[in-house]
């Protein structure tokens, strides 16, 4: 079911190249722009989307195509160009290779998938019906119906490209939910499953055994009523659940792998001598060594790490929030969202970070308590949450079970310590005592706790600590 094609380039594929390859279908169709005009849209005489093209892309950063398509492109810096496919629409599948393998032809680089610019599977969408709609602002989707939008992907791994981004942002605003289908042994990035909303949306793995499941959840799904919904077992009982667990999401073996979770909030006053960034840089430099290898708006991450373009990109989007994805180097997986919002106090960063570790290699826990005193009294620190979990080192999120992280310290920042009335924030219910960060007229603290992946309790600690520090 390949719909997506990419090409990898040398040389950025000029304005010819791009047209010829949207010529490559014939000179009927008809194009629009959407996504803020990063995605051209290829139409047929009723104005269906056909194939979606995204501007091509000058990746500087190592890793990206062979992270997120297990591909070998041409020595960075080199262009991603991308095109869509819209699925049930005849020849939009084979339009799309052909425009990939004219791109990379003309610009001297391969298409990926290689098969993808000679013969395009389709899914099997037996099943899956809905009535025309009108495809007005809305990007190529697969089926629309009054409740979701449904895109069908095939890739290696799902990635927050522009499109994608544009797909999520067009079902909000059409009150519709988004469901990804995808095959089986397809994962999702990070910053897919950070930004994929509640239900009705939700990522569905087609399954030979069970049909179709939620690769979140592992509930078993059938199309009914408009989208894909939970199988319901109306005699159900507490060894056979109301809703059946696929036999796939429960097929999981031991690696031994391990992610390092960092998630963190800091506010900053607005200042017109602001750097943003600063705070995640500090992080992946106590934990890697190194700083951030690259960011972007969208995946793949493209420019090279750099606080000052990213500063600049979040200013002049403002008052609107922005995100950002940051990627480390490929010898130590990392992988972070950040998401910049302006208040009324002034301009806050929420950060989403983990790095993976494979058997044999130790998370740096040690370097914790340093690195969050680095925070507090550098960064303005608000609060900051650090797990470790059981899951994959490269960071991507398949659809089997993969166990909760559990808490290995929770940090309070010096404003919050201060919020919280009496000696609560220093007298706790913890069995460990708490960690003075930052200088003693202003403190903030580190809680630790225990840390053991195969131990959920930590979780109980954890509550009884919120609850704690609220008064409750």
């Amino acid at each position: 079911m390949t719909k997506d094609v990419i090409a990898l380039t040398p040389r950025m594929p000029d304005a010819w190249t791009v047209l010829a390859g949207l010529l490559s279908g014939g000179p009927d169709k008809l194009l629009d722009t959407t996504g803020e005009g990063a995605v051209v849209q290829l139409l047929d005489e009723q104005a269906r989307p056909l194939v979606s093209v995204e501007a091509p892309l000058l990746v500087q950063v190592p890793g990206e195509a062979e992270r997120l398509l297990g591909a070998t492109p041409p020595r960075v810096p080199y262009w991603w160009t991308e095109a869509r496919a819209t699925t049930g629409v005849p020849d939009a599948e084979k339009l799309a290779g052909t425009f990939a393998a004219r791109v990379a032809h003309l610009a001297d680089g391969t298409a990926w998938p290689r098969e993808a610019t000679r013969s395009l599977a389709v899914v099997d969408t037996a099943g899956i019906t809905a009535a025309p709609t009108p495809a007005a602002a809305q990007p190529a989707v697969d089926v629309l119906t009054e409740k979701v939008a449904v895109v069908i992907m095939d890739r290696p791994v799902v990635a927050m490209t522009a499109w994608l981004s544009d797909a999520f942002r067009a079902a909000a605003e059409s009150n519709r939910g988004l469901q990804i289908v995808t095959p089986a042994g397809t994962t999702l990035s990070p910053a897919v499953r950070g930004n994929l909303p509640g239900w009705p949306s939700r990522w569905v793995v087609q399954d030979e055994r069970d049909g179709y499941y939620d690769g979140l959840t592992g509930a078993v799904l059938r199309w009914q009523e408009g989208m894909f919904a939970t199988v319901v077992n109306p005699e159900g009982t507490e060894d056979d659940p109301r809703t059946p667990v696929a036999a796939s999401y429960q097929d999981v073996s031991a690696t031994g792998d391990l992610q390092l979770a960092v998630t963190f909030r800091a506010a900053h006053p607005a200042d017109a001598r602001l750097v943003l960034g600063g705070a995640l840089e500090t992080v992946w430099r106590e934990l890697t060594g190194e700083p951030p290898a690259g960011w972007g708006s969208a995946e793949p991450a493209n420019l090279p790490w750099s606080p000052g373009r990213l500063t600049d990109l979040a200013y002049s989007r403002a008052p609107e929030p922005t995100w950002f994805v940051v990627v480390g180097s490929p010898e130590r997986p990392g992988l972070a969202t950040l998401k910049v919002t302006r208040t009324k106090s002034g301009v806050e960063e929420e950060v989403t970070l983990a790095f993976g570790y494979g058997p044999g290699e130790e998370p740096p826990l040690d370097a914790l308590p340093r690195m969050a005193e680095a925070l507090v009294t550098r960064h303005r620190l608000k609060s900051m949450l650090l797990q470790l979990r059981r899951a994959r080192r490269d960071l991507a999120v398949p659809a089997y079970f993969e166990g909760p992280g559990v808490p290995l310290a929770f940090v309070l920042g010096a404003e919050e310590v201060r919020a919280v009335p009496d000696d609560r924030a220093r007298r706790t219910p913890l069995s460990a005592e708490p960690v003075r960060l930052g200088p003693k007229a202003r403190p903030a603290y580190y809680y630790p706790m225990p840390g053991d992946p195969s131990d959920l309790s930590g979780w109980t600690e954890f509550e009884r600590l919120v609850r704690h520090l609220k008064g409750e």
